[in-house]
């Protein structure tokens, strides 16, 4: 019979090296691992292949909760997202709740593109909404490259908002419980994360939050570094 060969046996080779290696620094590393998970945040972030959570911020798995999907969006109508909160809130306990944009999404380019991509135009059709809520602040910056920096902050900034009213996280506010919604964009020029200045911990706070991050966006726009 003919050899079959497995078209993936690349990524179960590195997997095998990967546990190896993890095996020979840490003989209890994955004794560890299999316990109870108890991280202490949720990221919610891009499903961009070059944006890892636990990677990019040095934390072994095990430390970060993971909800990705195309632009970091927190769509009131998305049960997969809400989910997600649902259990790292209510479950996990997690402490804090990160959206992390990135610099050069290519969903946000598509939106300032107006360009159809397929299916994923109605998806993306929450970060059109952004950009039309702040299209005078967009359209003052010529370069579409700062352009594209600026809306991926104003997409985080809008989908900790988003976050913030949905009921998990009011609920776990109303009953006492320790909960930090902040806003991040993610560099890929150098790897380096760009705190947006938006942290909220309460319902109260949380417009305040929004107004002062947006303030900071309104000094003269550079793309990140």
């Amino acid at each position: 019979m003919p050899t079959v060969t497995n078209p993936l046996q690349e990524l179960l080779d590195g997997n095998r090296r990967w546990s190896a290696a993890m095996n020979a620094a840490d003989p209890t590393f994955f004794e560890q691992l299999a316990k109870q998970q108890s991280p202490k945040y949720l990221w919610i972030g891009c499903s961009d292949s070059r944006v890892p959570a636990t990677q990019i911020v040095d934390l072994p798995p095990g430390e970060i909760f993971v909800q990705r999907n195309v632009a970091n969006v927190v769509a009131h109508s998305d049960l997969n997202c809400l989910s997600t909160i649902q259990f790292a809130v209510d479950v996990l306990k997690v402490e804090h709740i990160i959206i992390v944009g990135h610099y050069g999404c290519g969903g946000v380019q598509a939106v300032l593109d107006e360009r159809r991509l397929g299916l994923v135009d109605n998806w993306l059709r929450h970060v059109g909404d952004v950009a039309e809520k702040h299209s005078s602040m967009l359209t003052a910056l010529d370069l579409m490259s700062v352009r594209n920096a600026r809306l991926c902050e104003l997409n985080a900034i809008e989908q900790v908002t988003n976050t913030c009213r949905t009921t998990m996280v009011m609920d776990a506010w109303e009953r006492g419980q320790s909960l930090s919604v902040h806003a991040w964009c993610y560099s890929l020029e150098n790897g380096h994360m760009n705190d947006l200045g938006m942290h909220v911990d309460s319902r109260a706070s949380l417009q305040p939050a929004y107004e002062a991050a947006l303030q900071r966006l309104v000094r003269p726009a550079v793309v990140r570094p």
